[in-house]
This record gives C-alpha cells, sequence and structure tokens, in this order.
C-alpha cells in the first residue's frame, strides 16, 4: 500500500527509513506544540497581562495539533513531499502583536480581537491557494537566480545552527524571560562567580546551563559518531541519547523530577475549549473596526513573510535532498506550495496563526525522509499529542539543539555549489548568510539578497539579465524593510 502511494522504491527509500525521519521531525519541531499558544495567548494572561485566557489557550493548542496535521497529510497526498508544517515561528509572534494592537486599536477583548484577526490569516490562505492553483508562486520560486537558490540551504543551514547553540537552547526563568542565551553566556562563564550571581538574580540556574551545554554536545557527537557509521536513524538517536543524559542531570546533579509534570498532567483533549474560542470563530464585526487599510496592510505583510519563508524552505531543503534538478527546481513544487497554503486556511478555521512549512523538517530528510510517508507519519504523531503533549512536552530542548546543529552544518555543504569568484552570486549570499541567523526569518534573507543582486546587475550593466518580476520582488522587499510593514 505504502509503495503505491508514496513511491518509495522510485525515491530509494522504505517504510523503515520513511517512519523513522518522520519521528525524527516531529521530536525536533515538538516544541511547537505548547509555545505557540504560550506565545498567541501571552502564556494564557492576554495582552495586559491579567486576563484568564486558559480557554483560548487549549483552542490553540488543539488548534496547533490538527491544522499542523492537516497541513502534512495534504504534503504527503497531495505533493509527496517529506516536508512538515505548523504553525511558523516569527509569523505568530507577530500575529500575537496585531492581536494585541487590535486590543489597543477598538477596545474588544483578546479573545475577541483574537477571533477578528483569525480573518487576516484566513485570507491570507485564500490568496495562497490562488496563486498556487495558477502557478504564480511556482514562477515567483522560478523567478529567483540560481546562485541565490544555491545560496539558500546553506544560509539555513547557519539559521539552524544559531537556533541550536542560540535561542532554542536558552533557559528561561519564572517570568518567562529569557535569562540567559545558553553558549554566550556559556563562554562568559570563565567569570563563573560573576555569572552565576546574574543568573540567580534573573531565576535561572548556572547548574542548568553547564547540563544543557554538555548534553547538547553530547547528542551532537553521538549523532556524528552514528552517521559516520551509517547507522540509519542516527539523529533520532542521538537526541533520544542527550534526552536520558539530560533527565539523568536533571534527577542526579540538579534535584529536579523531570517527570513529575506527568503526575498531575491531564491526558484528555480539550475539545469543548477550541468549539468555545477557535473553532470557526471568526469575528466579522471586530474585522470591520480595525480598519480596510491596517487589513490590507496586515494580509500583504503576512503574504510576503510567509512566501519567502516558505519557497525558502523547501528550495533549501529540497536541494540538501537532491531533490532538484540541474536549474535547482523542485518538482511539484505548485503541490507543496498549495499543500502549504491549505494548511493554513485550515489554522484560521481551527485558530491558530500562519500554518507553514517547517525548516526543522531538514532532520526528516537527513534522516533519509524521501517521500509524503515521512509528512505523514509527522503529522499522526502531532495528532496523538492532542493526548499525549505532557510526554512530549518533557522532551529538553538541548537534545533538539543537537540535531538542528549537525543538519545545519550539514546544508552548510552548499557553499560548495556557490561560484565565489562571481561577484553577482558571492555578494547576494554573503549577505544571506548573515541576515537569516540574525532576523531569524528565511524570507528576509532572500529578500536581501534579490535586492543586492539586482542592484549589482543594474550597476555593472547588466540589468536586462534581471527578470521583471525579480525586479517587482526586490522592490517589494523594499518597500517592506524601509516602511516597515
Amino acid at each position: 500500500m505504502f509503495e503505491k502511494l508514496f513511491k518509495l522504491s522510485a525515491n530509494k527509500t522504505t517504510v523503515k527509513t520513511e517512519i523513522i525521519a518522520g519521528i525524527t521531525t516531529f521530536m525536533t519541531m515538538a516544541y511547537i506544540i505548547a509555545l505557540n499558544p504560550n506565545l498567541l495567548t501571552n502564556f494564557g494572561f492576554g495582552a495586559n497581562g491579567t486576563e484568564d485566557l486558559s480557554a483560548l489557550w487549549n483552542g490553540v493548542f488543539m488548534a496547533t495539533c490538527i491544522a499542523s496535521a492537516i497541513g502534512m497529510f495534504c504534503m504527503a497526498f497531495i505533493a509527496n513531499k517529506p516536508f512538515a508544517l505548523a504553525p511558523g515561528m516569527g509569523l505568530n509572534s507577530f500575529f500575537a502583536v496585531v492581536v494585541a494592537n487590535i486590543v489597543g486599536l477598538t477596545g474588544m477583548t483578546y479573545v475577541a480581537s483574537f477571533q477578528a484577526a483569525m480573518i487576516i490569516i484566513l485570507l491570507e490562505g485564500i490568496v495562497f491557494v490562488i496563486l498556487s492553483i495558477f502557478n504564480i508562486r511556482e514562477k515567483i520560486v522560478e523567478s529567483i537566480p540560481l546562485g541565490i537558490r544555491l545560496g539558500i540551504s546553506p544560509a539555513i543551514g547557519l539559521m539552524l545552527m544559531n537556533i541550536g547553540l542560540g535561542s532554542n537552547a536558552s533557559v528561561y526563568s519564572a517570568d518567562g524571560l529569557t535569562s540567559f542565551n545558553v553558549m554566550g553566556d556559556f563562554f562568559a562563564a570563565l567569570t563563573p562567580s560573576v555569572l552565576k550571581d546574574e543568573m540567580t538574580a534573573a531565576g535561572a540556574s548556572y547548574g542548568t546551563m553547564i547540563l544543557t551545554v554538555v548534553t547538547m554536545f553530547v547528542g551532537l557527537f553521538v549523532i556524528i559518531a552514528l552517521s559516520k557509521k551509517n547507522i540509519k536513524g542516527s539523529v533520532l538517536i542521538g537526541m533520544l541519547a542527550a534526552s536520558v543524559i539530560y533527565w539523568a542531570g536533571e534527577w542526579i546533579f540538579l534535584g529536579v523530577n523531570p517527570f513529575a509534570s506527568l503526575a498531575s498532567a491531564s491526558f484528555l483533549p480539550p475539545f469543548g475549549d477550541m468549539v468555545d474560542t477557535t473553532l470557526f470563530k471568526f469575528n466579522f464585526q471586530g474585522f470591520v473596526e480595525i480598519g480596510w487599510f491596517t487589513v490590507i496592510t496586515l494580509v500583504i505583510t503576512f503574504c510576503v513573510i510567509d512566501m519567502f519563508d516558505t519557497i525558502g524552505t523547501l528550495v533549501g531543503t529540497a536541494s540538501r535532498a537532491g531533490m532538484v534538478d540541474e536549474k535547482g527546481n523542485m518538482p511539484q513544487m505548485k503541490e507543496a506550495l498549495l499543500s502549504d497554503a491549505i494548511g493554513t486556511i485550515a489554522g484560521a478555521c481551527t485558530g491558530t496563526s500562519t500554518v507553514t512549512t517547517f525548516v526543522e523538517s531538514a532532520s526528516g530528510v537527513e534522516a533519509g525522509g524521501r517521500t509524503g510517508l515521512t509528512a505523514l507519519t509527522t503529522g499522526i504523531l502531532f495528532l496523538a499529542c492532542m493526548f499525549i503533549a505532557p510526554i512530549a512536552s518533557i522532551i529538553p530542548a538541548a537534545a533538539t539543539s543537537s540535531a538542528l546543529i549537525y543538519v545545519g552544518v550539514l546544508m552548510l555543504q552548499g557553499l560548495k555549489n556557490v561560484d565565489f569568484t562571481d561577484m553577482d552570486q558571492m555578494v547576494p549570499v554573503c549577505l544571506m548568510l548573515i541576515a537569516m541567523p540574525i532576523s531569524g526569518s528565511i524570507g528576509h534573507g532572500i529578500g536581501l539578497g534579490l535586492i543586492a543582486y539586482t542592484v549589482i546587475k543594474v550597476f555593472s550593466g547588466k540589468a536586462k539579465d534581471v527578470s521583471i518580476l525579480t525586479y517587482a520582488i526586490s522592490a517589494l522587499f523594499l518597500v517592506k524593510f524601509f516602511l516597515a510593514v
């Protein structure tokens, strides 16, 4: 059955490999299941920090699981690609800011503002479905110069390493703020007494930081050692090994029971809260109060960010997996983009911000995932999390960091395909290598690369080499960057 559905032999893979890849992808992105509702509801306290949004939190939690699964099932059966989808990081933070602004603008409650803002996400998804059906998004992909497309994968690799070595492994204090960036403060620990005092004041733990760093690198070296021996599932095994080390360290050295939360956890999905707060709960009356100019601006902003984040993830990950032709184009790109658009509509209808293709898909691809069976496996696990979310939540961030760093290093190998003797390629790629990790946005990195490419061509007397669509996209990014829309 799987052979017929996903053409496993033609893609040189097996059911076992695809399932392991799907589990690997899930483990690297499972953090979104709890983090997304935290971000969209301000940890359940709303814009003013005093509202009780526990019901909305539960609704967003359910929407995160269901909409992500729908997007991945579409990616599996429509596009037959191994890419996973979920509410995009960055986009969800931006959406939370939009909701808070609507609260201030209209005086509505956070829940009412949230339901009004969901219409913006719905419009974005509808726009993307139309653009995908008429191949416009695919044409945009093809308009990106080959040199920039070659640089997307290594730039994403640096961003993954930055996430793994930095924000993903950061430790949070009791007030929810980042107390320290693990690697930065790890090197600063040459003066540990000062650092200990600072972290104690911030409510963080010096011992936790040391355990996090040790776990992260042990997991990374386990993955590398197993990969060099060509052991299947090396990324997943490394993550599991890192998790065990972290749990043991918490228990033995920090006196913390890593499984304590499971004792009081509820394993029953909060369907009732979802029905009451997010499921098809569109506030059209509140939507009108936002103002048409603001709505149009927000829809365009979400579209631009999501489009180029998705394009960059698909092209970069597909390049690493050898899924592109000699021109850098990926087969079934239209179907993959359509799946992404359907996921966004599913997110709006169930109650979460823009669902997009996740860069963590690269971990599953590195584990051997080549077909939609990988995406299907990850999607099923997301649905299962409606029942086992407490178990998924105890996977330490340090373990996922090991996988992200490893995959990031591998994606840097794509630099060998870039012609660094050609300034037209070298400058845009170098700018992307810096911009993606700093901005945390694949789309912003691509935008800066396209602007640089266009400017270099124009001022070197080769303006005719730039396509009209590339000019248009570069101009659009210029407007976005300088008008901050």
